[in-house]
């Protein structure tokens, strides 16, 4: 089933959420793996009343849990998380191991790999599902943190699966599209040899400097595991009701790359915002105004993206997503 999604959510569908607009109150939380402990915030509504809480996966590299990072910073998942706040959803955003509070998790980059952040993600459902207040545990990833949130959901301990932004294609096809036309010719070679070497699962020891922040050797175990994933694969083994969200003025993932997940899985619901950039804002698709929306946290969130969240995690808990 497939949703388009207007930039202007009709008046009265905002006013039947704002009916039920609570108070947020925010927590520290925190979680233990082997390698240290992860920090987050728990925000409940209404002073802790809330039968659902939605685990929020924040995107790739120092992507933190507000959607932040040391270039940007639109806070983006915060806002998400308050906004599910006011209409009853509790939820919790962390950082990843290595970023922000839970820096001191990652000692050593060489010896982290894709499937650490999938087990990390794992560790705050298990610890959600030990809550008694949150019978309903719920996944929302976006961008790289849809794919770890996707895997994690087809282990089936959580309710449903939201995907914002996720990607499709497997991340050396990525790469080669973002990379496409922007590299001399010598060193398009050069790169295409890299990525076909780390696909195979080989590392490389001759990297040039110009791609070296790329394939630096430390990361290069991250990029041999994260490389072996192909979403548009993972998700036809996905058993939980899910949602693709997608924003159609998105200059990092386009619309195709949400309808390719559907294809592989028709029975997830996709929503297509119109309107919605890749931070989750209202913005045109000229090009200024999109990178300056990367670094501008007064704007506000697309509004039809939490009405689509609320609606689908309350279809799937029975309207128990809160009070």
């Amino acid at each position: 089933m497939t949703f388009r999604i207007l930039a202007l959510v009709p008046a009265f569908v905002l006013l039947s959420f704002a009916a039920s607009t609570q108070a947020a109150v925010e927590q520290l939380i925190a979680v233990s793996t082997p390698t240290g402990e992860l920090h987050g915030s728990l925000m409940l509504p209404d002073a802790g009343k809330s039968q659902t809480v939605a685990l929020i996966i924040a995107g790739s590299g120092p992507t933190d849990r507000d959607g932040n990072n040391p270039m940007t910073r639109n806070d983006s998942l915060k806002l998400l998380a308050t906004a599910l706040a006011q209409d009853g959803i509790a939820t919790v955003r962390y950082d990843k191991r290595g970023v922000g509070a839970s820096a001191a998790a990652l000692t050593d980059e060489s010896k982290l790999v894709f499937h650490d952040l999938v087990a990390d993600a794992q560790a705050w459902v298990k610890l959600l599902l030990g809550d008694p207040r949150f019978p309903n545990v719920v996944i929302i990833g976006h961008s790289e943190g849809a794919t770890i949130g996707l895997l994690v959901a087809r282990a089936g301990e959580a309710r449903a699966y939201v995907s914002i932004a996720g990607p499709a294609q497997s991340a050396p096809q990525i790469l080669r599209s973002q990379l496409r036309g922007r590299l001399p010719p010598e060193l398009a070679q050069t790169n295409e040899k890299i990525l076909t070497t780390l696909e195979s699962g080989q590392s490389v020891q001759d990297v040039p400097p110009a791609l070296m922040t790329l394939y630096r050797p430390s990361v290069q175990p991250y990029l041999i595991d994260w490389f072996r994933i192909v979403p548009t694969e993972a998700i036809r083994d996905l058993r939980v009701p899910c949602l693709l969200v997608q924003g159609d003025t998105d200059i990092q993932l386009p619309v195709q790359a949400a309808q390719s997940l559907h294809a592989a899985n028709p029975a997830t619901e996709l929503v297509i915002v119109e309107g919605m950039n890749h931070v989750l804002k209202l913005v045109p698709n000229e090009q200024s105004k999109q990178l300056a929306s990367y670094r501008d946290p007064s704007l506000p969130l697309a509004p039809a993206l939490s009405v689509s969240i609320v609606r689908f995690i309350r279809a799937q808990t029975g309207g128990t997503a809160g009070s």
